[in-house]
This record gives structure tokens, C-alpha cells and sequence, in this order.
């Protein structure tokens, strides 16, 4: 069958309509899929249809039905309910559908268009934690996906390798890290860099404390002449506040105290060294990033994820600055007395947005701006999608229209993909607190859980069981993410992914692994999957729509940027298989005819599972 049901169903009643009516619109041919308590396949809504048909809704269905299944011998029959003409198709259809059924499209021309996905962008001061992990589940998913719906993809990571966030870790390994190296202490290096960054704001915190206890006494001594004319503002303002606003400013005191630290300043100092191309500070800076990309590498590794193409955050802000320049010339940018150049976007419901500091440092906008600017350049791409999380919506849309506004018409292509945040049981994370969960330490749990669950089960791998627990783990890992919708803020909670009897990872690939056992004995057997021409339960015809439905699936996964609606097409698959498999026996069927029948259905339903998942990143065992 070279065209889907669905498609076949939509030709087939616009040729119906257009042998009874004339002129009809395509927007009034509206299609569904038959619900399930309603006998049928394929469901016409007839109400659009009457002004075509001078007749009310229930007649109007009942002449179309009747004309399509005289025009279709595929056409078994037909039920209209109100305006809602149900068709049902032969089971041979069904069959014939099965029969050349295949989950892969075929995609070889790559005619959907291109696109850049960048995804995990990290920052080189910490190793990677719970919500990176969503963030590049979510990216290589869509990547995959996008490249099953027929785009020409690239996969990018932009790595945020410089900054004053960066030379906080510098500063405390300078200062506190008696030179330690990763091999010397058995640390991975982003974990090392991040031990430091976490001790830099411990010594913040207890430096902040004092200098802020003072500000708010109107002892401003330790400020210079600008924060303190800042502060004292501040300060008389807490008098009059009310409690919302009196916490808002306490911690912009708090920020202007944090700023006068003497840790800080010396950041802040380091980071201006670092831009002016200070040869001490620019080779710790390389030491201490190769300790973080060797360790994210190995993180990237376990997750089985990659990257086309990496992009440095300390190779495009140059650029940024650059456009930043051009863009104050032509008069789309200005800038203020204190030498800071900004953008109004108030025209666009935004606001006015710093784009360059007054000490000529730049900020994440002038590095986007760059970077943006040399991703074009390299690819041209028809779209370019960001997996950011929903806390920079305001930086993206910031980010589009200050590169319209600078006359870059390509920018209509910019999409964010704005996910939610992923607490704990526990609650939230906080990096600079250290309670973070850290993304290796994660995938030992999972996959230490996989173990556990597994010998509980009794289902031990004599084989390689090390390689089928990581399968389980890392399943349970992905699945339990993806499900998700991206928009929506989730809790990841380790014991609730892995139960082999939920909506889970290891559910699915229990169910795969019980199809593949299924068909290595029908072929031990030398059973032929051929001859299905027969009738069949209302169960297998279920199957076999829904199978129909994955192209379909894919196709809108693709649009949306949503893995849920692949990874909950899986789950619902699996379900109604398991089903199947209770209600009907496969191999122990007498009728050679209807045990090929139920063995074909299993064979494309693993086939299909197996897809989906590969799309979410998961490893399909064939054992379990």
C-alpha cells in the first residue's frame, strides 16, 4: 500500500463529495478518527458539508455514506450519528495495509527542510546535573525525530566557557585549591571545577554577610561612590515598602553588598584580565575548561548522546561586540553617558535591554547575538530551535527581535523551545548551594535500581548484565523525562521510572522483549508470516489503526518540538499489545491462518517500538 489509510480515506471522500456537490472547500472536509465506543475507522464531520448539500447534517451523512461505500469496495459499511458519518473498512484493507506497513518513512530526499537544534549548553563551572539532562534529552530526541519527519538536521552545543561565572571557579581553585588536579584527587575535572565554584559562594555568602549588615545601618564604607548613592536610595526606600517590596529590595542590597566582596572583586578583576588577553589567566582558564570537557565527554558517552558541531561561548562574543558596534552606527542600538550601549524594544512589549557594560565587558545577549549571527553564516538553516529552559523566555524573544531589529530577516526563524524546570521529591535544586543532583550520579541510581529490580523479578542476564542493566537504567532515565510534555515543570522521582508495570521505559522494553521471544520460537518453528487474508477481533483491527497512527505521530512530534507525543504513543502501543497478548494465544492457535495474523501484528508492533524509542534515544534489549 503506497499511500496511508488516513490519506487513502481523505482522497477517497473528496472524490465522494465531489461527484455529489460542487465547489467544496477543503477546510470543510473535516476528518477524524472513528472513537472508540463508535463502530467504524474513519469519522466525516458533516456539518460544515450542508450548505453544500441543502440538507440537514444526518441526511447529509447518510448520502455521502451511501455513495461512498457504492464508489469503494474497501467500504464495509457505514453509521451516522447526528451530523457524524462513521465508515468501516473491510478487514482485508487492514491487512493489505500490515502486510507493507513499515515505521521507518522513507526520508532519503530530506524534503522537510533544514534545522539547527542547540542543545545542552553548558556552563564549564560545574559538571552536569537533572535538569541538563532534560535539556539534551529533550535536543537529541528532537533531532532524531526531525530527522525521521524528513528535515536535514544539525545538532549543536554552545558551551558557556567564559564569564564571571567561570572565574568564580578559577578564583577559589586559585586561592583554596593547593593545586590539585583531577588525577590527583580521582575526581572527574567538572566535578572538581565545580567543588570550587560551590566554595567560592560559601566564602561569598560569609564576606556578603557583614557588608550588608552595614548598608542597611547606612554604613556605606565599603562601597564605591556609585553602588553607595544606589544603596542610600534603597535604604530610604525600606521605610515606606511593604513586605513584598522590602524583600525585593533587600536583595538588590544584598546583590550591591555581594558586588563589593573582596572574593568578588576579585572575580570581576580576573574577568577583565581574561578579556584583555592576560597570558596567566587565559592558560588557567584553558587547564581548568579541558578538566570540564573531558568529564562532560565521558557524561555525553553514558547518556549516548552526541553533537555535530560545538560552539565556544569565548569565540563569538568578539562577533557580538562587533554587531553591537555596527548596530550603535546604524542607529538601532545607543548609548548611555556611562559608555553602556542598549536597545529599546518597547515597541515590541519589551523593555530596554543592556547589550554591552560600561567597562566594555559583554554580557550573554552580546555573545547570542554572535553567536546567532556565525551559526547562519555556517548553515543557513530554514529554522533554528534553542532547548532553553522557560526561565529565559523573556532573553529569547529579547534575543529575535533585537536581530530583526538590527535588519537580520532570518531571525524569523529563531524558536525557543522553553521547557520546565525539574525539581526532586525534595524539591528544588541550587547549583551554588550544592544541592544540586549531579547527572553521573543519577545514572549510577537508575541503573543500580535497574539491577535491584530486576534480581528481584528473577530476571537475571547470564550474558551481559552489566550492558542490559544500563539499557534498563538509562530507559527508565529518558522515558520518565520525555513522557513529559516539555512545557510543563515535572518531578523526576528514580523509583517511580523504573517499575516494569507502569508508564515507564522498562514497561515498553519488557514488551519488546516479550514479542522478540515470541518470534524467535515461531521462527525455531518455521512458521510463515504470510497469508493474513481473514477475518479478525475487534482487538487486532485496535492494533493495527494504531500502528496506522505512528507516521501520523511522528509527523506531529515533529511540528510541535513535543517527544511526549511519541514517547505516550509508545506506552499506549505496548499497552494495547499486552492486552492482546492476554486475551489471544499466539503460538498454541490451531488456525495456522490467524496465529500468522497475530504474529505479523506482534512483529510490526515491536518494529514500531523499537522506532519510537530509538527516537527518544532508548536502547531496545532483545532479552529482559
Amino acid at each position: 500500500m503506497k499511500i496511508s489509510p488516513q490519506k487513502w480515506f481523505a482522497d477517497a471522500i473528496r472524490n465522494t463529495l465531489n461527484h455529489l456537490y460542487t465547489g467544496i472547500d477543503d477546510s470543510a472536509i473535516v476528518i477524524q478518527e472513528t472513537r472508540k465506543d463508535v463502530e467504524g475507522d474513519f469519522t466525516l464531520v458533516c456539518f460544515g458539508l450542508t450548505r453544500y448539500s441543502q440538507k440537514n447534517p444526518a441526511q447529509t451523512a447518510e448520502e455521502i455514506g451511501k455513495s461512498f461505500c457504492e464508489r469503494y469496495q474497501d467500504a464495509k459499511g457505514f453509521s451516522v450519528i447526528n451530523g457524524f458519518l462513521n465508515i468501516t473498512l473491510h478487514f482485508s484493507y487492514w491487512c493489505s495495509f500490515l502486510e507493507s506497513y513499515n515505521p521507518n518513512l522513507d526520508q532519503s530526499n530530506k524534503t522537510g527542510g533544514s534545522l539547527v537544534i542547540e542543545y545542552s549548553s553548558p556552563n564549564t563551572n560545574k559538571p552536569l546535573h537533572l535538569g541538563h539532562i532534560r535539556n539534551i534529552l529533550l535536543g537529541f530526541s528532537l533531532s532524531r525525530i526531525a530527522e525521521a519527519a524528513g528535515k536535514r538536521v544539525v545538532k549543536v552545543n554552545l558551551v558557556n566557557d567564559r564569564g564571571i561565572h567561570i572565574c568564580k571557579s578559577m578564583v577559589a581553585w586559585q586561592k583554596f585549591g593547593n593545586g590539585e588536579t583531577p588525577l590527583e584527587t580521582g575526581l572527574k575535572g567538572d566535578h572538581l571545577v565545580g567543588k570550587y565554584y560551590v566554595l567560592f559562594d560559601k566564602h561569598l555568602q560569609t564576606q556578603t554577610a557583614p557588608i550588608l549588615e552595614k548598608i542597611l545601618s547606612s554604613d556605606f564604607s565599603d562601597l564605591s561612590h556609585e553602588a553607595a548613592l544606589k544603596a542610600q536610595t534603597l535604604v530610604d526606600k525600606l521605610g515606606t515598602a511593604d513586605a513584598e517590596k522590602e524583600e525585593e529590595i533587600k536583595g538588590e542590597l544584598k546583590r550591591i553588598a555581594s558586588n563589593a566582596c573582596p572574593i568578588m572583586v576579585e572575580a570581576q578583576e580576573m574577568l577583565r584580565q581574561w578579556e584583555a588577553g592576560n597570558a596567566e589567566v587565559i592558560s588557567l582558564w584553558r587547564i581548568m575548561n579541558q578538566w570540564v570537557y573531558t568529564g562532560f565527554d565521558e557524561t555525553y558517552s553514558r547518556l549516548g548522546v552526541d553533537f555535530d558541531r560545538t560552539y565556544y561561548e569565548s569565540d563569538t562574543y568578539l562577533l557580538g561586540k562587533t554587531l553591537v558596534d555596527q548596530g550603535e552606527h546604524s542607529g538601532a542600538l545607543y548609548r548611555k553617558n556611562d559608555g553602556s550601549v542598549w536597545i529599546d524594544l518597547s515597541e515590541f512589549g519589551l523593555d530596554h535591554k543592556l547589550l554591552l557594560r560600561s567597562d566594555g565587558t559583554s554580557v550573554y545577549m552580546t555573545q547570542d547575538l554572535g553567536t546567532a549571527l556565525l551559526r547562519h553564516q555556517d548553515y543557513s538553516a530554514d529554522n533554528y530551535v534553542y532547548v532553553v529552559g522557560n526561565e529565559q523566555d523573556y532573553h529569547f524573544k529579547v534575543l529575535r527581535e533585537t536581530l530583526l531589529k538590527m535588519g537580520y530577516q532570518w531571525a524569523n526563524g529563531l524558536y525557543h523551545l522553553s521547557y520546565g524546570m525539574v525539581d526532586l521529591p525534595s524539591g528544588k535544586m541550587k547549583s551554588r548551594e550544592g544541592t544540586v543532583v549531579d547527572a553521573d550520579d543519577l545514572m549510577d541510581e537508575v541503573i543500580a535500581e535497574a539491577k535491584v529490580k530486576s534480581q528481584e523479578l528473577g530476571k537475571e542476564n547470564e550474558d551481559l548484565p552489566e550492558t542490559r542493566y544500563h539499557q534498563i537504567g538509562m530507559a527508565a532515565l529518558k522515558y520518565f523525562i520525555l513522557k513529559v510534555d516539555p512545557k510543563k515543570r515535572m518531578v523526576f522521582n528514580p523509583s517511580e521510572s523504573i517499575d516494569i508495570n507502569g508508564n515507564t521505559g522498562p514497561f515498553i522494553q519488557y514488551t519488546y522483549a516479550r514479542i522478540q521471544s515470541v518470534l524467535r520460537k515461531s521462527l525455531a518453528n518455521n512458521v510463515s508470516l504470510t497469508d493474513i487474508s481473514i477475518e479478525s477481533e475487534p482487538t487486532h483491527i485496535l492494533l493495527i489503526r494504531t500502528l496506522e497512527r505512528y507516521h501520523a505521530t511522528v509527523s506531529d512530534a515533529a511540528k510541535s518540538y513535543n517527544p511526549s507525543l511519541i514517547a505516550n504513543y509508545a506506552f499506549e502501543l505496548a499497552k494495547l499489545f499486552n492486552q492482546f497478548y492476554h486475551d489471544f494465544s499466539i503460538l498454541k492457535e490451531p488456525d495456522v491462518l490467524k496465529m500468522n495474523l497475530r504474529l505479523i501484528i506482534a512483529q510490526k508492533t515491536a518494529e514500531t517500538l523499537k522506532h519510537a524509542m530509538f527516537l527518544l534515544g532508548i536502547e531496545m534489549p532483545e532479552r529482559m
